[in-house]
């Protein structure tokens, strides 16, 4: 603990979500002064035609609640 799930687009490469995951592991180390082994990240590559059902509508919309960073667009179409 703590574990960040991170969903976006594909065709980022193993290489950027290597780097992602590592700056993210830092990043919990720095301002929550997590150790390196308690942190685990995962990524999940998301189709955009499945953006608005699997990642917008019940993430953004259904959990305003949870959300610290708003994302600068509107529900997919």
């Amino acid at each position: 603990m703590p574990h960040i799930k991170v969903q976006m687009w594909p065709g980022k490469s193993q290489q950027q979500k290597q780097q992602l995951a590592d700056a993210l592991s830092q990043c919990l180390q720095d301002v929550l002064g997590s150790s390196e082994a308690s942190v685990s990240v995962a990524i999940e590559d998301i189709q955009p035609d499945d953006w608005g059902s699997v990642v917008y509508e019940p993430e953004i919309e259904g959990k305003p609640e949870l959300l610290f960073k708003q994302p600068g667009y509107s529900k997919p179409v």
